[in-house]
């Protein structure tokens, strides 16, 4: 994964060491299977990579792919 803020790529562990949230919070995350996060734990995730708190929260830019905003299948 790469960090927004600085262009460095971060692996969940460096993450989570950078951050001080453990590993398991961390993949789960990234992963998609957790979506939430204490507000400590989103502030220390934040500044480890070095953007502000509301970008952790902001939806994708695009629809991921092979799904459309619309709820029709891409063609």
């Amino acid at each position: 994964m790469k960090s927004p803020g600085r262009g460095v790529p971060y692996t969940v562990r460096s993450l989570a060491e950078a951050s001080g949230v453990s590993r398991s919070q961390v993949g789960h995350l990234v992963s998609g299977e957790r979506r939430t996060l204490d507000v400590n734990e989103a502030h220390a995730v934040a500044e480890a990579l070095g953007v502000a708190v509301l970008v952790l929260f902001m939806p994708p830019s695009s629809p991921e792919q092979g799904h459309s905003d619309n709820g029709t299948t891409p063609t």
